[in-house]
């Protein structure tokens, strides 16, 4: 009965018009056909997405009481700060990467990818396991200690003096400010302020991701003849990393008395890898970084496992561990 359901819900997810619309995109890339869409024009669609996750995660977070948000708080911060450390510690081993470069990668999967996790949120939505509305709140709040704490080791052991830099990168940079501060308005607004705007946050916002995925399978498609620079070990370490996090969110999760559908939302957002937080603040504090071997292994390899195959995993493992 579970190996049904499975298949079921991978099945479900990889019919789902943003899935497919990552897929189209990439696969148009690789054929050298041109279906980006103007900078211009994907950067306020992702204006849009993150503001509208955080609106709707504020307007949830109003109604939301202290002793729901302690646990998931104290899971979500201890996520953010231990994964990029495993990460950094995998790829230093036996020196396969140098500090700078195991820093940057770290950074980027300490990082949460909000594409990842709004795609999580709808796919268990649609099938029965809404995730409680504040999630999005946790997301913001992951993403800080995700991107610094490998930045701060990397100042350690390599002496540098631009963490703070970094830092004011991480929390004035575009998608923290867009989150925290949709957060913000949808969290004073409340239910009735948000009423006001949900015609424009609510109805589109699955068409809207679904045009933000194709250009981002684009995007991959276009680093997909970076793999082979990135190497087995990095490749190995992209497809294996999801999983292993993926675990580790959704148990987090559930010990910390999130539903079924919130503990597996928690486990994407342990999984994921940023592509466009991260970037911006590692391209500060570590100018020296290949910038190949983070997007490959986030955009081509992780983002594509997480969206085809780790989110209807990890609505699995909750159900299992529930």
């Amino acid at each position: 009965m579970v190996a049904v359901t499975s298949l079921d819900l991978v099945h479900a997810n990889l019919t789902s018009p943003p899935v497919l619309a990552f897929v189209l995109g990439a696969v148009a890339a690789t054929a050298r056909s041109d279906v980006r869409l103007p900078a211009a024009a994907s950067s306020l669609l992702s204006t849009y997405l993150l503001l509208a996750i955080g609106l709707k995660g504020g307007k949830e977070l109003a109604a939301a009481s202290v002793g729901d948000l302690a646990w998931p708080l104290v899971a979500a911060l201890a996520i953010g700060a231990v994964s990029p450390l495993v990460v950094f510690a995998a790829l230093r081993w036996r020196n396969r990467f140098s500090v700078v470069d195991s820093g940057g990668i770290a950074a980027h999967y300490g990082s949460v990818s909000a594409v990842t996790f709004t795609a999580a949120a709808g796919f268990v939505a649609t099938a029965g396991h809404a995730a409680e509305g504040f999630l999005p709140a946790l997301l913001a709040i992951m993403e800080i200690p995700g991107i610094v704490v490998p930045l701060v080791l990397v100042a350690y052991l390599g002496g540098r003096s631009t963490m703070r830099a970094a830092v004011g990168e991480v929390l004035l940079g575009r998608s923290i400010v867009l989150l925290a501060g949709g957060v913000l308005i949808g969290l004073l607004g409340g239910a009735s302020g948000y009423e006001q705007v949900a015609p424009l946050f609510d109805a589109p916002f699955k068409g809207i991701l679904t045009l933000f995925l194709l250009d981002l399978g684009a995007l991959a498609g276009m680093h997909l003849k970076s793999i082979r620079q990135a190497g087995p070990y990095l490749i190995g370490l992209a497809l294996v990393a999801p999983p292993v996090f993926g675990f580790v969110g959704v148990a987090a999760g559930a010990a910390a008395g999130l539903s079924i559908g919130g503990a597996a939302t928690l486990g994407a957002m342990a999984a994921s890898a940023s592509y466009i937080a991260a970037p911006a603040a590692v391209s500060i504090a570590l100018p020296e970084a290949n910038p190949a071997y983070s997007l490959t292994a986030a955009l081509a390899i992780t983002f594509p496992f997480n969206l085809l195959i780790g989110i209807p995993l990890y609505l699995e493992m909750a159900r299992l561990l529930a």
